[in-house]
């Protein structure tokens, strides 16, 4: 079951590193926003933390290593 909500954080991890790139490519790296677009500078800086966020959830759940006492430490 870790495994698969392991590639369910990678997948939404990345959606918004994709998101990421396409907003920079859109406002030609924040160079061309439009009247009252402040949201994209809201975006180029949430969207990298949520990916990054997402992939390390990602990661910890693939490489989890089961005990049979439970998680002892790290």
């Amino acid at each position: 079951m870790r495994r698969v909500i392991a590639v369910v954080a990678g997948a939404i991890s990345a959606f918004f590193v994709f998101y990421t790139i396409r907003l920079l490519v859109v406002t030609g790296f924040l160079q061309r926003i439009r009247a009252g677009g402040r949201g994209a500078y809201i975006g180029a800086v949430a969207f990298p933390v949520i990916a990054v966020l997402f992939g390390w959830a990602a990661w910890r759940l693939w490489n989890h290593r089961a005990t049979a006492g439970g998680d002892q430490g790290a």
